[in-house]
């Protein structure tokens, strides 16, 4: 069960709106209660470093985040991810939908 999704994101991060859009799809298909979501500004490199901040924007989990590997570095910096139709600015709706479904 997840209570609560972070979105974690830089100052002026352009696709701070793609994933909230791509995260209210989601939950619209996600079965379990509905996650409190927090939306959190990362506001410098240090602070990026400190949180293990993996770039811009970042979905967090029950506090993890899903899609960064263990060799991912922290960035303070904007991310890309890799989806089904290509690498775009935030997760696909199925790969957030999976994310939610997997804890």
């Amino acid at each position: 069960m997840t209570d609560t999704i972070t979105i974690l994101h830089t100052p002026g991060c352009p696709n701070v709106a793609l994933v909230r859009q791509r995260l209210a799809e989601a939950l619209a298909r996600y079965s379990g209660p509905a996650p409190r979501v927090v939306v959190e500004e990362i506001a410098d490199p240090d602070e990026a470093s400190r949180r293990g901040f993996h770039g811009s924007p970042a979905l967090l989990i029950e506090g993890v985040d899903p899609f960064a590997g263990p060799e991912t570095p922290p960035a303070f910096a904007c991310r890309t991810y890799r989806t089904e139709t290509g690498v775009e600015g935030a997760p696909s709706v199925d790969q957030i939908v999976a994310a939610l479904t997997a804890g």
